[in-house]
């Protein structure tokens, strides 16, 4: 067995993956374990549904490193390879565990139902491998050595292969290297300008090196501090002094998190101290909790998506009341009482469906009537609507495709409505609005004010 394990290397087995058919989740997610225990993963390979090839990559890898994690393959059909691949690349037979076929039986068994034949293939192991427990499935893991390379294959589902890292592959690691990350997550400017506002804190030979990643809006900046087992980051000079005690005691990540805040200003939404993976619907609701305040939606565009975001989050209850989707002009008309004259854009000077004016309405007739539907002295504090053309048709020369209004109201009486211009195809406005519309109200609550990405014109009571 390897002494230390320094790198890792991640094999993800499926057709389905190789066509495009299926997302590699796997990989991200292991890696990011890998990392947080002192291990670097160097490759990710992804290998179609075939013995030779499986067996080849598992040789390959455990020369190149000292941890080889394979997913996928552990099933019961004759495209489910991986544990005839194992015994290939180790020179083995494949025999039958006990243990593991027990183990199997046991899973139909509680569920009322005579284990398949095809289902006992999935006690079948090298001679020399080791059947790991599955917890939430039918499929055992493997661990097997090859050379001086520990092998772990685990079952492609998240659901059974997450447990079973945890349960077997984390214990087992002896990582080189101490590893400390942090991450902090900004709304509001773009990648390019992040990076121009951090400046030398993104040079490549910095310890913490700095980095970051976009997605729909959300620039994510990862810090991540290296040195030898048992280490802790130094202190830096300007870490030390008053008020400048460490957020989390990791000297040097402190440091470089206080610059990176300071850099990036009120487009960080990351709280001190806080889970750098929140989402910012999570960070949203948990600004609302913590006020006790309530919100309210009016969605044309979006469809339903910024309430959808905001309920993906436990504990969401407490802040959101529900809201409208109001995809003709007809329900914004009688489900919030926008007038009809305001829709008819061939007359004179009335807005049309996809304009500030209409935003505004549909902001305001949520707040109100959904103060009135929960009555008390609870009430509703905000309200966020959402109109506009996320294509392919639609669009005009005054009113591209791509155009969208997007208004907050509050029940102080403020009022933040602004158009943007969102780039790519519908799913990509749709989702930029989305979350432009909780960036919205995450400045409000946090008493901020940005001039966000795709912002053309601003209307504010």
């Amino acid at each position: 067995m390897a002494q230390t394990h320094s790198r890792a290397i991640v094999l993800s087995i499926g057709d389905e993956l190789v066509l495009g058919q299926s997302l590699d989740t796997n990989s991200r997610w292991l890696s990011e374990r890998l990392l947080d225990r002192g291990v670097a993963v160097v490759r990710h390979v992804t290998v179609a549904d075939d013995a030779h090839a499986i067996a080849s990559e598992i040789g390959r890898a455990s020369g190149d490193a000292e941890l080889v994690v394979v997913t996928g393959g552990l099933g019961p059909t004759m495209d489910d390879l991986t544990r005839e691949a194992l015994a290939g690349a180790m020179g083995d037979e494949l025999v039958e565990d006990g243990a593991a076929l027990a183990q199997v039986r046991a899973w139909f068994s509680t569920r009322g139902r005579e284990m398949p034949a095809p289902n006992r293939v999935q006690a079948l192991r090298p001679a020399r491998a080791e059947c790991l427990g599955n917890t939430a499935g039918t499929a055992p893991g493997l661990r097997a050595a090859i050379g001086r390379a520990d092998v772990f294959c685990l079952p492609g589902p998240p659901r059974e292969m997450r447990p079973m890292f945890e349960r077997f592959v984390a214990p087992a690691l002896r990582p080189s290297r101490e590893v400390r990350a942090r991450i902090v997550r900004t709304f509001g400017l773009g990648e390019s300008r992040v990076a121009e506002l951090l400046g030398d804190l993104m040079d490549r030979d910095r310890n913490p090196l700095v980095g970051t990643t976009a997605s729909a809006g959300v620039v994510t900046v990862r810090m991540r501090w290296e040195g030898a087992r048992g280490a802790d980051p130094p202190r830096s000079d300007a870490a030390s002094g008053p008020g400048t005690a460490p957020f989390w005691g990791d000297g040097a990540i402190d440091d470089t998190e206080r610059r990176v805040r300071a850099a990036l200003g009120a487009a960080v939404f990351t709280p001190i101290g806080g889970d750098g993976d929140q989402e910012l619907a999570a960070v949203v609701v948990d600004l609302l909790r913590s006020r006790g305040e309530r919100l309210a939606v009016a969605e044309s565009c979006t469809g339903g998506l910024v309430g959808s975001l905001i309920t993906a989050v436990s504990g969401s209850s407490a802040a959101f009341t529900g809201g409208w989707i109001t995809y003709t002009n007809a329900m914004k008309a009688g489900e919030l009482g926008v007038p009809q004259d305001m829709f008819a854009e061939v007359q004179a000077g009335a807005p049309g469906a996809v304009s500030g004016e209409v935003a505004r309405m549909m902001a305001a007739g949520a707040l109100t009537r959904a103060t009135h539907e929960i009555g008390g002295a609870a009430g509703v504090h905000h309200a966020l609507a959402v109109t506009g053309i996320a294509g392919p048709d639609g669009g005009s020369e005054a009113k591209p495709v791509g155009t969208v209004w997007v208004c907050r109201a509050s029940g102080d009486g403020t009022v933040d409505c602004r158009r943007f211009h969102f780039g790519g195809g519908r799913d990509s406005v749709r989702e930029w609005s989305a979350v432009t519309a909780l960036g919205m109200l995450r400045l409000k609550l946090d008493g901020q004010d940005l001039k966000l990405p795709g912002e053309q014109e601003r209307w504010r009571a």
